[in-house]
């Protein structure tokens, strides 16, 4: 700190919403840097549990929590955030912030996106269907509604019966879907305007002015590392980049006013979705990870596919995110094994092996994992102080990488984390 970016090492869904929470406590302003309402964050505070799909996570701790630029809104689930975070008692007045540069998710791209998927078969992506992906590419080709264009009604209709009079061209015409009704769009429009209309910002200057004044700002990524739009597993990926220098692009700061990257991985590793998937595990076993970890879609609801921690992978996420240290989440998901094979290199095609991630599709697409085989600790994590097998498998994973692990989730709840010297926080 003072800035501090949270980043997924993996597929996503590593528990980064519960480390943001967590950090949120010691936060002046926490701020979600990319993504849209496809990704979501589960925080469980007591016996309340929270699933947050675009307001970043610090709204739970009451924190000043900020959109950005980088980031496609669903407008309408916004508004349902905001409306259940007030009727639980939590205040968004003056606390949640949205960049005003930041893309609408229209009808369109909703009905778009799942056109799309289903059009495609067996070789579909894997997507939401939550229109992320066509509204990022309307922002890449410049005809794409902007949040501040809810502030002006004018222009706001303007530019929704220009984008209704082509897509309608697509749904009828191309897939066969009924046509979007222009005037209902804008009526939908216009009254989400009105409730988000206090909310909207210039989010660059807020960070702007909170690091220059000395406070503490932490930035969340939504996905994780290997679905970043360049350096992923295309095209299994999403539409932004959840890589930490995505944090700089998206707020409009330069990248050397980040001080640490702490990325974010689960003691094993899980995806969503179609794409290769080295240290997949095989046979019962992947059930019972899934079983033991509610590896279950925040939004989506899908089976996550489980595998075995793939430090190849991981390698590579601390390296595109200059990660400084590491944060092991589900830890206690292991505790029933009596033995934990690790992914740590990768098998080629041509028989070479590697620990390092391939840069060639091909490569990756027809890769084996190479593990090694560490001893479980088979008993309960709920302690102060962690069993010596448990110990030892964090120490693995952290001298593997060159990267300290600082801190290990043993459950669910807020209150299940410690420091890797055993202290819980």
């Amino acid at each position: 700190m003072p800035a501090t970016v949270i980043v997924g090492a993996q597929w996503g869904d590593e528990g980064k919403g519960k480390i943001v929470d967590l950090l949120a406590a010691g936060s002046d302003l926490v701020c979600r840097y990319q993504g849209g309402p496809n990704a979501g964050h589960t925080i469980v505070v007591g016996d309340e549990t929270y699933k947050i799909r675009q307001i970043p996570s610090g709204i739970v701790q009451g924190k000043a929590s900020a959109i950005g630029a980088g980031c496609v809104v669903d407008p309408a689930v916004v508004i349902a955030e905001l409306d259940d975070l007030e009727q639980r008692g939590h205040e968004t007045a003056g606390l949640v912030f949205l960049s005003g540069n930041a893309h609408l998710i229209m009808p369109w791209h909703v009905a778009l996106d799942g056109a799309r998927e289903r059009r495609l078969g067996k070789l579909q992506i894997g997507t939401t269907r939550r229109g992320i992906g066509p509204a990022y590419a309307d922002k890449a080709t410049r005809i794409g509604i902007r949040v501040q264009d809810l502030l002006d009604p004018k222009i706001l209709e303007q530019k929704i019966e220009l984008a209704v009079a082509e897509k309608n061209v697509w749904l009828d015409r191309v897939y066969g879907i009924e046509p979007l009704a222009g005037e209902a769009v804008v009526a939908a429009a216009l009254g989400h305007a009105e409730r988000l209309a206090p909310y909207i910002a210039d989010t660059s200057l807020l960070v702007d002015h909170a690091l220059r004044e000395g406070k503490r700002v932490l930035f969340e990524g939504a996905q994780g590392t290997l679905l970043d739009l360049d350096h992923g597993t295309y095209p299994f990926v999403t539409s932004s980049s959840p890589i930490a220098a995505g944090a700089a692009v998206s707020f409009g700061i330069g990248p050397n006013r980040i001080d640490e990257v702490l990325g974010v991985a689960k003691a094993y590793v899980t995806r969503v979705g179609e794409g290769p998937f080295p240290s997949e595990i095989e046979g019962p076993a992947q059930d019972r990870v899934r079983e033991l970890g509610a590896e279950f879609g925040t939004v989506t609801g899908r089976d996550r596919r489980c595998g075995w921690l793939d430090l190849v992978a991981l390698r590579f996420a601390v390296r595109v995110n200059g990660i400084t240290s590491l944060a092991l989440t589900k830890l206690d998901v292991l505790s029933s094994f009596p033995e934990i094979p690790v992914c740590v290199r990768y098998r080629l095609p041509d028989g070479t092996e590697t620990d390092e991630f391939p840069s060639h599709q091909s490569d990756f697409h027809h890769c084996a994992p190479v593990f090694e085989t560490l001893p479980g600790w088979e008993c309960d994590l709920g302690g102060d102080t962690l069993p010596s097998a448990a110990r030892d498998y964090i120490a693995f994973v952290g001298e593997a990488l060159g990267v300290p692990v600082d801190l290990v989730g043993t459950g669910a709840g807020r209150e299940a984390v410690l420091t890797f010297g055993g202290q819980r926080i």
